[in-house]
């Protein structure tokens, strides 16, 4: 049995708004890419190069034997390396937080280094969503490498090993296969604040806002009997992300007891929902959820509490089974909790 560890810190602190005031720039959009890489310092850039094109796994061996002694001692630990404030610290997901303190463009990191960082980084998203998560970053932390930071556990190479990047509103991961059962190598977590910290109730230039129009579209096809179902007054916990088990009680409206139009428009939003990883990320989550018995074993709940604007546009909503979360939160601004795996026996520990 595998442990999760998962943490939410206070978001809306002082000093996190400070910076999101401070961060608070106008970022070229998706259009502009070849301009963002122009106005990106070099290190913010995957050069063309064999490096950049490798699979990050075999980046992260690369990245793992270019460290020194005194840079393995600052991000490198053990498999099943634990700390007081975070538990086994490898399993942490978090909506802002640092799991090392050297950040990516740093003097910590050699320029080469923070090069092989970047194509790592590059390489788990789809290369078409690269632009918008340059933007999800400037809006919220100012720019990649900034307030970004890594860590590797285990043996790059060798039977187990993962790499973990994190900084406000992102953890991702790169485990090769290491981690039993789970996708993405463990839960993850994305979030953009586009427009400031309390967005407006259409979350103007917010790059994940489509997933959830996307999923209202669904609940506007449901009948007045399914919408009683569906849509609950109050929301869950926000770091509530473990699994049920076959036995659980899911929120909302099975799918099951959907029509074939609802649920081909629920695929067309669990297909967004996965849309900005990489293609083997979205295959190793649809494989887990293939063994879950696939979207008939999932339910899906919107939420009255927190509506933005009472637009009755829900901001929040869930997909949920048995070892499946996908908990979208769109209110003061998005944050999602993603944890998905083929065996509910992968427990979270909040």
């Amino acid at each position: 049995m595998s442990t999760r560890n998962v943490r939410c810190p206070d978001c809306d602190s002082p000093d996190a708004i400070s910076r999101i005031a401070a961060n608070r720039r106008q970022f070229l959009q998706a259009a502009g890419a070849v301009a963002a890489a122009v106005a990106l310092p070099n290190w913010a850039v995957a050069k063309d190069t064999p490096a950049a094109k490798a699979p990050p796994e075999t980046l992260v061996k690369q990245l793992y034997d270019s460290l020194s002694e005194t840079q393995r001692g600052k991000v490198a630990f053990g498999w099943d390396h634990t700390d007081d404030a975070r538990g086994l610290l490898r399993t942490h997901v978090s909506n802002n937080w640092h799991i090392t303190a050297p950040k990516i463009a740093s003097d910590f990191y050699t320029k080469d280094q923070q090069e092989v960082i970047r194509a790592i980084f590059e390489g788990l998203y789809n290369p078409e969503w690269i632009p918008k998560i340059e933007k999800q970053i400037q809006d919220d932390a100012g720019g990649y490498g900034k307030q970004q930071n890594i860590a590797i556990f285990g043996q790059p190479g060798g039977d187990k090993f993962e790499f973990v990047m994190t900084g406000r509103h992102l953890t991702i991961r790169c485990d090769g296969h290491s981690t039993e059962h789970v996708a993405f190598g463990g839960p993850i977590f994305y979030g953009h604040a586009a427009s400031g910290f309390n967005e407006k109730p259409t979350h103007p230039d917010n790059v994940f806002w489509p997933q959830a129009l996307s999923a209202n579209k669904v609940y506007e096809m449901l009948d007045g009997k399914q919408r009683d179902k569906a849509l609950l007054a109050n929301l869950p916990k926000e770091q509530s992300v473990g699994f049920q088990g076959e036995k659980g009680t899911f929120p909302g409206i099975a799918v099951s007891d959907m029509s074939k139009d609802q649920k081909e428009q629920l695929q067309k939003t669990l297909t967004l929902l996965l849309e900005p990883y990489r293609t083997s990320s979205r295959d190793d989550a649809l494989a887990c959820l293939k063994k879950q018995g696939g979207l008939d074993h999932l339910s899906l709940a919107f939420y009255k509490e927190e509506d933005l604007g009472d637009d009755k546009v829900w901001d929040n909503w869930r997909l949920e089974g048995p070892s499946f979360v996908w908990y979208f939160r769109g209110s003061p601004h998005v944050h999602t909790w993603v944890n998905i795996a083929d065996d509910a026996a992968v427990k979270l520990n909040s």
